[in-house]
């Protein structure tokens, strides 16, 4: 079953024209397509599904700035700050809270790459926490295992994935926003070089900016346009257990789980790393870019090789024309398969750990494709060949928490505004000129 999601309410008359018009309404098309209205802008968001209805209610919710890659703090900074203002601002319910998250480990080599990050974040002003042995055991009342330490950082928080996109779409409708969902974008005008509208399967929209936040599907759509985007598509799996007498009172990490406790007593868990490959015409296109990330990675990652991604869905072969059917409307919505291995691995790693979890139960299980670069740093850029284009994607497994500061820089470097934070680390030309290409850091 896909993960639960709120509805939102189309709008009422397809437009001829826009300001803006933003193609994909996952968090971070949803948060560009809110600070685009903000400004007063005539915004048009176009989504082939439903709001939110891909990777973006699929995650684990998290908000954090613990952990992540250095080229990426500045912008999860800044989303916090946005993630705190955005319930007032909206009106809208999003369900961030500021819980803080607490990781816990046996491992050693955990233990030192957490105080080597913690000393790199302290320039930016981030606080984390180390933890003894004792003050990990004392975060994490009844778990059964001898932490060896862990570290808190008391400032992230989490959001809840169902609600957030929705909320910012409902919110920005309010301003004058249009959304369309069930309305493949089917490929860009072009005229003099540059955008000029959008085909979509309703009709052009005219508009000389547009904002391509398509997820999973952003390769595929820029490869119809000459341009070349190296993507890999990972799936993930995340479950929901049915409510039960709370053990974890708030986000954990540890090497076996990592899980968020609802407000109505159930879980929303995963296992950190884990995801599977099903590579099509786009996973071997792009083999060569990902083999160092791939081998990295391949104790975690599981392997399957079929014909249907070369034929159908975001890695498949093919042209289309901005009149006919395209492969977005083949499938509205991505719902792979849930990995039940990987289910199972992370109900028994809680009831192992917390024996209060005994009887837990699994309640819901869901796939996610994840649009991940090769260095795992997201693309949120121009592209000098088609001015009017700004990309964003490729948040390669923790884009929810930046979304807002992903959407606010996106719709910066549409208006031509100065931009939030520094872009350059998300420039589009590092993956095809090598430019600035880094190993993926911590994630």
């Amino acid at each position: 079953m896909p993960a639960p999601i709120r509805y939102v309410q189309d709008s009422a008359n397809f437009p001829e024209s826009a300001d803006v018009v933003v193609i994909g309404a996952g968090i971070a098309g949803s948060a560009a397509t809110w600070e685009l209205a903000k400004q007063g802008l005539k915004v048009v968001l176009v989504e082939k599904g439903l709001v939110g209805a891909e990777q973006s209610s699929r995650n684990w919710g998290w908000c954090r700035q613990q952990n992540r890659d250095e080229r990426e703090l500045p912008l999860i900074i800044h989303a916090l700050q946005r993630w705190g203002e955005l319930h007032q601002e909206t009106g809208e319910d999003l369900g961030f809270r500021r819980s803080g998250l607490v990781y816990a480990t046996r491992n050693e080599a955990d233990i030192a790459a957490w105080e080597k990050w913690g000393q790199m974040a302290k320039s930016y002003g981030v606080r984390s926490d180390m933890l003894s042995a004792e003050q990990a055991k004392a975060m994490t009342p009844g778990s059964t295992s001898s932490w060896l330490g862990g570290v808190s950082s008391p400032t992230d928080g989490h959001a809840e994935p169902r609600l957030a996109s929705a909320g910012l779409v409902t919110g920005a409708q309010r301003l004058g926003a249009l959304v369309f969902q069930q309305c493949a974008v089917r490929g860009l005008d072009i005229a003099a070089g540059r955008v000029s509208g959008v085909w979509t399967e309703r009709g052009l929209i005219k508009t000389s900016r547009v904002i391509c936040a398509a997820g999973a599907w952003t390769s595929m759509f820029c490869r119809r346009h000459g341009i070349d985007l190296p993507l890999g598509n990972v799936i993930g799996t995340a479950f929901r257990t049915q409510p039960i007498a709370q053990a974890i009172g708030m986000p954990l990490y540890t090497p076996g789980f990592a899980c968020r406790p609802q407000i109505d007593g159930s879980y929303t868990v995963s296992v950190s790393g884990r995801g599977r490959l099903e590579p099509g015409a786009q996973g071997m296109r792009y083999a060569r870019q990902f083999f160092p990330t791939f081998k990295s990675r391949r104790k975690n990652l599981k392997f399957s090789m079929g014909f249907k991604p070369f034929f159908v869905g975001p890695e498949a072969i093919g042209r289309w024309e901005f009149d006919a059917e395209s492969p977005f409307e083949r499938i509205r919505i991505l719902d792979p398969a849930a990995d039940a291995g990987i289910v199972q691995e992370g109900l028994n790693a809680m009831r192992k750990e917390y024996p209060a979890l005994a009887n837990l139960k699994l309640a819901q299980a869901w796939g996610g494709m994840i649009d991940s670069t090769p260095d795992a740093i997201p693309v949120i850029s121009t592209v000098a060949k088609l001015p009017g284009l700004v990309l964003s994607a490729g948040y390669s497994a923790h884009g929810f928490g930046i979304g807002p500061g992903a959407g606010r820089l996106a719709a910066d470097l549409a208006t031509e505004s100065t931009p939030v934070v520094d872009p350059t680390p998300y420039r589009y030309s590092r993956l095809v000129d090598g430019s600035g290409l880094d190993a993926p850091g911590m994630m």
